[in-house]
């Protein structure tokens, strides 16, 4: 491999890594608020445990997803210098104000309300992690708008590089519009699993049901909001997707011939590109109504789009790869709805203030704690790759965008390093959740906060 694939390869496996936090901490941090807030209004104990409980996780979690997020930035100015220098007037921009409004409001009021148990207030304490909630979300948007732009540039005008005119347009782009929503219920949805899986492990075993039980029935609402969310956005995302970038719609589909109406494979037999079909199982009229809202409506074909762009853009080849695009964006959605199954057979095991199942099932909802983090990775994945060959669509291809003093040598030494690394860390964070995520709530007389006492970071 050569330099271009290397560093490729490096910035998906840490940009992936690093993904798989960020769900959990939004997602987390919504939870862990709506428990202080039941416990603040009630006075009942159980949801003080249940947010101290669930606090540590969503700890654990904040502290890794800083680790790793660090080491992105780092990359563009390593591995795509050119790129940097193309966009980073603009790329910048939003970048800057995710860490100096959205990542100091979240770190900031964290701390606040780590240290503040018995020394604030109760609401003051309890304002602190909505702030915190809110702080995530604010990170996510900044963090879209710089990548929405790589999508569909706005707001900028060539001189030699790109320069920034308008970062209002930036940070309206119609595809973050459209993308941030249905970034924001996937974390729900992903915070949602692990409130479940944690949850249903401890109930299986009849512990602290007073704890566990209403902490899995508002997973399940989570989880619940989150897959309807994801649905209704996602139907909006494509339709943007379709106007901004037919060629991203048309890989997902795998449809190289224009069809009018297009339908919607929900399985195919046959070569991995999808040229030559043995078997597909499909809904005729869907992809039309995904990607123009009628079932009736006009699909581009990947042919005539490549014929399209080779006469725009100059001679190349604009396809991206087809059996990535394809089967990320089937195991996507089939991995979201699969929690949501889940979700719908836990709130009826635990139907009428009653906990009933049996272990096979307890065991299913512990495992689909993987769900979450598998939808988020091959959604990541087929919107970056069915974006190929652009590293800014229209405007720089992938291959411009590298590092020309970079060699293959330095780029694989530092894959390697980072590898190991975050194979390291994931262990770290694999065995810290799973520790805390057996020991039992703190005990009634334990959580109860109590003034004053030497401040200390200790759950």
């Amino acid at each position: 491999m050569d330099a271009l694939d290397l560093a490729r390869w490096q910035f998906g496996v840490t940009t992936v890594y690093h993904f798989l936090f960020v769900p959990v901490t939004i997602g987390m941090s919504l939870l862990v608020a709506i428990l202080n807030t039941a416990w603040v209004r009630t006075g009942n104990p159980a949801y003080l445990r249940a947010t101290k409980f669930f606090g540590t996780l969503f700890l654990i979690n904040f502290a890794m997803g800083v680790v790793t997020g660090l080491v992105q930035e780092f990359q563009f100015g390593m591995n795509w210098s050119s790129y940097s220098r193309f966009v980073g007037d603009i790329f910048g921009a939003p970048l800057a104000l995710e860490a100096l409004l959205a990542f100091f409001l979240e770190s900031t009021f964290l701390g606040l309300w780590i240290f503040g148990w018995g020394r604030l207030p109760k609401r003051v304490h309890l304002a602190c992690i909505w702030i915190v909630a809110i702080g995530t979300m604010l990170s996510a948007y900044f963090i879209l708008a710089a990548n929405s732009f790589m999508q569909w540039p706005v707001g900028f005008k060539i001189n030699g590089r790109a320069e920034l005119v308008d970062f209002g347009a930036v940070l309206t782009n119609k595809v973050l519009l459209a993308t941030f929503p249905h970034t924001i219920f996937g974390c729900w949805l992903a915070g949602g699993v692990i409130l479940m899986a944690v949850s249903s492990w401890h109930l299986a075993r009849g512990r602290d049901l007073d704890v566990f039980r209403p902490s899995l029935r508002l997973g399940v609402i989570a989880v619940l909001v989150g897959a309807l969310g994801v649905t209704v956005s996602g139907d909006l995302l494509g339709k943007t997707m379709t106007q901004t970038q037919p060629m991203k719609m048309a890989a997902a589909e795998a449809l190289y011939e224009t069809r009018q109406p297009a339908p919607f494979s929900l399985f195919t037999i046959g070569t991995l590109d999808g040229t030559e079909p043995i078997f597909q199982l499909e809904i005729p009229g869907l992809l039309s109504q995904l990607a123009t809202g009628s079932f009736d409506g006009k699909v581009q074909g990947i042919n005539d789009l490549q014929a399209e762009y080779q006469k725009r853009f100059g001679p190349g080849d604009y396809r991206p790869y087809i059996p990535i695009a394809y089967w990320g964006f089937r195991l996507m959605i089939g991995f979201g709805m699969l929690a949501a199954l889940v979700a719908l057979v836990l709130l009826w095991m635990t139907r009428g203030r009653q906990v009933r199942g049996k272990s096979l099932l307890w065991k299913a909802a512990v495992w689909s704690v993987v769900l979450p983090f598998l939808a988020h990775s091959f959604g990541w994945i087929f919107t970056e790759m069915a974006r190929q060959p652009w590293i800014v669509f229209s405007q720089m291809k992938t291959v411009d965008g590298v590092s020309p003093t970079v060699g293959a040598g330095t780029a694989l030494t530092s894959l390697i390093v980072f590898t190991v690394l975050y194979g390291v860390l994931a262990l770290v964070e694999v065995g810290l959740m799973i520790k805390y995520a057996r020991v039992a709530p703190p005990p009634a007389d334990q959580a109860e906060p109590r003034d004053g006492g030497e401040m200390s970071f200790a759950y």
